[in-house]
């Protein structure tokens, strides 16, 4: 750890984080604290600000006075509270793209609807048979699949 290197005489260096789109990758360390002091409040508050693709270290030295266990906890969810306050939160939306193909009639249908769900167009193409891909968020997904499906002679599939 890098870290370790820049603080050699920290006596702890406590540490959370939480990976991936659907936050199954986590884990939290106590790096000598006594068991759930540390990793575990750290965890904590990543999970209560609903953030993932997030690690957050809490470098820590002795400083003579012992804290106790709940000292210990307070510090180390108060530091991780700190510093996600004072982060840049950066946003970023799971897309799903999709190849729409229909008869040129459904044109006003197709894009209404697209307008409608705050879909991204990237290509389009109208003839008599038009072609449209397009990225909606994730959460959008399974209602414009839903409401596309509903218009006569589409074929929808995943890009």
């Amino acid at each position: 750890m890098v870290l370790k290197k820049e603080h050699p005489t920290a006596n702890h260096h406590c540490y959370a984080y939480i990976l991936g789109a659907d936050k199954q990758n986590v884990r939290a360390n106590d790096d000598g604290e006594p068991s759930y002091t540390a990793g575990k409040p750290i965890l904590g508050q990543i999970q209560s600000h609903d953030l993932t693709n997030v690690l957050i270290v809490v470098v820590r030295y002795f400083g003579g006075t012992l804290l106790g266990v709940s000292g210990l906890i307070n510090a180390y969810k108060t530091s991780a509270s700190d510093v996600i306050k004072s982060a840049s939160i950066i946003e970023k939306q799971i897309l799903f793209k999709y190849e729409i193909k229909f008869p040129y009639i459904q044109l006003n249908d197709v894009m209404k609807l697209l307008k409608q769900l705050d879909c991204q167009i990237q290509q389009q193409q109208f003839d008599t048979d038009c072609e449209i891909s397009f990225s909606i968020r994730k959460s959008q997904s399974e209602v414009c699949e839903e409401k596309l499906k509903k218009i006569n002679d589409l074929k929808l599939q995943y890009a």
